[in-house]
């Protein structure tokens, strides 16, 4: 059996009439830039995370870049984020003139570790960036505590988290603002690169939009030096069908972990990462830690089963921060757990049978080891 790490194409005929027919609107209209299925898209999705406003971008990224920039970064603007994040976070900080100031992770979830934001403020902290990794939100409570005791400005990183909860409430609602990614293999994925901003401050809305287009909102007339970070139509089109589809498949991807738990939990040569009571996971990944992951990785593709790592290299290992004083921090959490992480098939066309295959594949490499 085949098992693919994911099946976008699976996914597209579940749904191929009404995909066809919305792309098909984009090229009547010939609406192939913003347009109205991008605006469409941004009042459904701002809706659906509880904030008053949505920009669509290129991006997640860009999506992150604006926000920083929308805050206005102070000189020296140090923002606090995990070790184990995708460069993404650090990249967009880096390219915003923020300077990223990292902190380790839990063991049990890969969330970032709350207990070590407070010792890394610094008088030049402006921003605290949890991410909201695999697909479940961080501990926020402790987090937005901390910001207001500083006065720091919160922007959670959302990209693996479209329609996680976290005590009945949906990730992106807790900070000031909040990025998106829409790559397509994300919960909500696009076909192609797109991401949004959501927020309830008008000031950072307002920026945000000018800044995506040019730093205009009249045509020809730039209020400020912006950029070219707006969102295709097309893109818009494909995800105002999916949204509407995105809880049904983050409740089939919850079903699907609690199988891959039942069957792996007793084995006792890995680790499921812990799954808190008071959130709603969406397993964007499903995500286990194994000492010889790199023998089980090899195992699994011979068994025609493809696997991921997120990620192998932490953000202060990365070559491009090499000559900067994150090279010389170290993260021991983060550290051991990018040897250890390995992430199974998971997309809710995933059938149980395949689920099954994968366990039993995994049983089998420690039964023969």
């Amino acid at each position: 059996m085949n098992v693919p790490f994911l099946d976008l194409h699976g996914q597209y005929c579940t749904i191929k009439t009404e995909i066809d027919s919305a792309i098909a609107d984009v090229h009547a209209n010939s609406s192939y830039i913003v347009g109205p299925h991008v605006a469409a898209f941004e009042a459904a999705f701002s809706a659906f995370c509880d904030q008053s406003y949505c920009i669509g971008v290129n991006s997640g990224t860009s999506a992150l870049e604006i926000i920083f920039k929308a805050y206005k970064p102070k000189p020296n603007a140090q923002a606090i984020t995990m070790a184990n994040t995708f460069f993404a976070t650090t990249e967009a900080m880096s390219n915003a003139g923020i300077t990223p100031v990292l902190v380790d992770c839990n063991e049990d979830d890969g969330l970032i570790n709350v207990e070590q934001i407070e010792a890394a403020i610094t008088e030049h902290t402006q921003f605290i960036v949890p991410v909201h990794l695999y697909g479940q939100v961080a501990h926020m409570e402790p987090i937005l505590a901390i910001a207001k005791k500083y006065n720091l400005v919160v922007i959670e990183d959302c990209a693996q988290a479209h329609g996680a909860m976290h005590n009945g409430k949906i990730a992106g609602s807790f900070g000031d603002a909040a990025a998106f990614s829409f790559y397509p293999g994300k919960n909500l994925g696009a076909y192609g690169d797109a991401g949004a901003i959501v927020t309830s401050n008008k000031q950072v809305a307002d920026f945000a939009f000018m800044y995506r287009g040019h730093g205009s909102i009249q045509k020809y007339y730039h209020t400020i030096i912006g950029d070219n970070d707006r969102m295709d139509g097309i893109q818009g089109a494909v995800l105002n069908v999916k949204l509407k589809y995105l809880q049904q498949w983050n409740i089939q991807r919850r079903l699907l972990a609690d199988h891959y738990k039942k069957r792996l939990e007793h084995c006792t040569e890995i680790r499921l990462l812990t799954t808190h009571s008071n959130n709603e996971h969406v397993y964007h990944l499903m995500v286990i830690a194994a000492q010889n992951r790199h023998a089980l990785q090899e195992h699994l593709t011979a068994q025609g089963i493809q696997t991921g790592i997120h990620y192998p290299v932490p953000i202060h290992r990365q070559e491009a921060y090499g000559k900067t004083p994150l090279a010389l921090k170290t993260f021991p959490i983060a550290e051991k757990l990018s040897t250890q992480i390995l992430s199974l098939p998971m997309y809710p066309e995933l059938r149980i049978e395949q689920v099954d295959y994968v366990c039993d594949s995994v049983l089998q490499f420690f039964n023969s080891h």
